[in-house]
Order: structure tokens, then sequence, then C-alpha cells
């Protein structure tokens, strides 16, 4: 019981839309982005993303949900279902998916799994168990390559009693319904269990709560725990601690509230910002009537234990003026010059952008959105070029010269097939 159990989040997609898996039917109206959204926001650990598309335009069509999701969630995505060659496999790993699972029951697929796994390494290669009865082959699976295997126990939990779970050195994911007694009785039950898969996804299912619940069963998972007690902070007469609220992606800062004991202890078990109203004397959850939810990133003290920086996942703006941070009202400033890399590259992109959209005369970005895709790639390659030769010289103010000329090429390529700075640092975050 020492391992950690991961709770995933299973749902289907057929034709871009979600498909429960027990049944293989749709799950409402929510969109399957939409239901992905809600389980990394809400203590999912990872997300099974089965493919049920039927032909070649469905399939092309949930690899590009893959890779949108990749780029958006924190979570990691396990996808497969329709693997007909190596490439399929390449094609899914290439999208941001962490791993790729191959169906145990098709022979095809099975004489896939030691060539994907050479290729892409063990643990990319999870094998699908659609029976029972495949649980012998599982060291068979193992030796070709495969790190894990995903069996569905709905309605057979006695089976993770026997020998097969309790004696091998597979770790399994298990398909399971989405009700606490299964999930904790699979939890405990099988000594291989690696984790669980929820399969009957809809939007209102905390993972979180789920958590809660097998934390108090003894099961450890990925739940929010302090490093300190409460008792340790220094608050003020009141028993409150001021909490600065950050962004975790932009490191905006977004506003300023007060915890108390109860507060803190919530947001830990929610995964979601709590706070105590001053003025209205009050816990409250914040979101809890603007849908503009605080998902809890991390929590830090300060070096005298009396102020708490919450980084988050900020849903919306945080203001109640609808603003995105409540700091947006300048009282004093002096001009400055930017040297934070990532905001120097969004304000040239901005200009380039508007430029793109407001063309003014005399512009060079102007000059080459005119000529077209060809002419910025001409440029792109001889800026490259430039960088090169510099480099073969001892004076690095040249290099520097011509890196700049190169970034701002590229960023007029970006511009022009329609990329941006956040699509290309969250993909260098997934490498």
């Amino acid at each position: 019981m020492s391992e950690k159990k991961q709770l995933f989040a299973g749902i289907g997609c057929r034709e871009g839309k979600p498909v429960s898996l027990g049944k293989r039917e749709g799950v409402g109206n929510h969109s399957l982005k939409t239901l992905a959204h809600y389980y990394n926001d809400n203590g999912a650990d990872g997300l099974l993303l089965w493919d049920l598309s039927k032909s070649d335009e469905d399939h092309e069509q949930t690899i590009g949900i893959v890779k949108e999701l990749a780029r958006r969630m924190d979570i990691p995505i396990i996808t497969g279902g329709r693997v007909r060659r190596l490439e399929d496999v390449k094609k899914y790993l290439y999208a941001g998916a962490k791993a790729v699972f191959l169906d145990g029951s098709d022979l095809e697929e099975v004489d896939l799994i030691q060539e994907a796994a050479n290729r892409f390494g063990s643990e990319k290669i999870y094998v699908w168990l659609p029976s029972p009865r495949l649980l012998s082959r599982t060291e068979e699976f193992s030796r070709l390559g495969a790190s894990r295997m995903i069996l569905d126990v709905s309605g057979n939990v006695e089976m993770l009693e026997g020998d097969s779970f309790a004696q091998t050195e597979s770790s399994f994911l298990f398909l399971c319904n989405d009700s606490q007694t299964p999930v904790v009785s699979v939890c405990m039950a099988a000594k291989a269990c690696a984790g669980v898969v929820l399969t009957g996804p809809k939007e209102g299912n905390d993972c979180m709560e789920l958590k809660q619940e097998l934390r108090r069963r003894g099961i450890q998972t990925g739940i929010f725990s302090s490093s300190m007690e409460w008792a340790e902070f220094k608050t003020n007469e009141h028993g409150l601690m001021p909490v600065i609220v950050q962004d975790y992606r932009t490191d905006q800062v977004l506003m300023l509230a007060y915890m108390n004991e109860q507060a803190f202890q919530d947001t830990l078990q929610t995964g979601k910002m709590n706070y105590y109203s001053r003025s209205r004397k009050a816990q409250w959850l914040k979101g809890e009537t603007s849908g503009h939810f605080q998902y809890v990133k991390s929590l830090s003290l300060d070096c005298d234990n009396d102020t708490i920086l919450a980084r988050v996942h900020q849903l919306g703006p945080a203001c109640h003026t609808g603003n995105a941070s409540c700091f947006f009202r300048t009282l004093a400033a002096k001009e400055y010059k930017e040297s934070n890399p990532l905001k120097v590259f969004e304000e040239v992109f901005s200009v380039i952008l508007d430029r793109k959209e407001h063309p003014k005369e005399g512009s060079y970005t102007n000059y080459l959105f005119d000529k077209g895709i060809d002419k910025i790639l001409k440029k792109v390659g001889e800026e490259a070029t430039e960088i090169v030769i510099a480099a073969k010289n001892p004076d690095a103010e040249e290099v520097k010269y011509e890196i700049s000329d190169f970034l701002y090429h590229v960023m007029v390529l970006m511009a022009a097939k329609g990329i941006t700075w956040e699509e290309i640092t969250e993909e260098l975050a997934n490498r």
C-alpha cells in the first residue's frame, strides 16, 4: 500500500464527441474538451482517451483533439483504440500522448508491441486486456515490452483476490465504475494495482472527493497535503493569513485574500481556493457563484511564516469587476525596458499581429506578409544561415544580432501560420 494509487478519467471519443467507456454511449451535452478540462482541474491523475473512430477522417479528428488537449492540460493522456501499424503509435505519441495502449486480443497489434517498445520506449506502451482470459498472457506482454496492462473489472472485483494479481509484477490500471465502493475495493484487493480508471465520466464527479475517501480508507493517492501545520503559521489577531494569488502560467498577480484554518484545510481537501471573508465574516469558495474557480497548483509560505503564495489555474477573470486581475489600476509608473524574455517575445509578436490585422504603409512586416509564405520562409532560411556564419567569428555581438533577426522572422512565420508563443512554450514544456 506504500505506492500511491492513481485515478484516471476514462472517456471514449467518436466523431469528436465523448462516449462512455462502460456502455459506449454518449455522456450528455458536454463536449469532450469540457469533460477533459474538468477532470484536469478536479483531481484526476490522467486521462484515458479511447479512440472509437470508425473512419480515417474520424481518426484524424481524434488525433487533433489529443494534440489540443495535450497542449492545454497538465495531466498525462493515455490513448489507443485504433492502432493498425507502428505509424499509428507514432501519431498518438507525437500528438502529445504519454503512452499508447494496444489490444492484447488482436494478433496484429500484439505483433507491434515489441517493435513499438523498442522504437519509443517500454514506458510508452500499454496493453488493453478486453477479457480476463488474457491475464495468462500478461508475462508475455511484459516480455515484449509493455509496461502496464489495462483491464475492465467493473462488476467483477472478486477476480482481483486471486493469485494472478497477488504474484504478478505487472502494474495494472483497472477500469471500474465511478461509485466509491468498487474503486476502494479495487485499490485494496490487488497488490499490482497502479491505479483505476473511472469509466462513466460526467461533469460533477470530483476526483478530489474520491481521493479523500480513499485516504480515509488508508489508501495513498495524489492529494494536497501541507508540510507544515496551521499552528506553525503566524496569523494576525483574528487568526487570518493573507494569501497572494498568482496565475501559474503567466505569473500575473491576480488578487489578495485571507484564509483562516478552515479555509486552508478546505483548500487542501478540494484543490480549489477557499477563503475567509472579513466583511461577511464567512467562509467562501472562489467561483462558487461566478464559476470562476481557482484550481490549486502550489501553495508556498514566505520566510516569516505569515503570508501564503498560491499559484493557481484561474477560470475566467479573478476580479469581481470582470478584469483578469484585481490589480488593474495604475497609481504611479515609470517607463522601463522590459527584460522578461517571454514578455518581450509577446510584445514584439503582438506588434506583428497588429501589422497583419492593420497594415501600415512602409512597414517591413507588411511587406513580408504581402509577398507571402515563400518570401517569409526564404528570409527564415537566410537568417538561420547568417547565425551559422556569425557563430564562426569570435565576436558574440554579431551572433546576438543575427539571432534577433532570425527570431523576428520566425515570429512573422508564426503569425502567418496562426501559431502563438503560448503554443510553442507548451510544446517545449511537454518535451
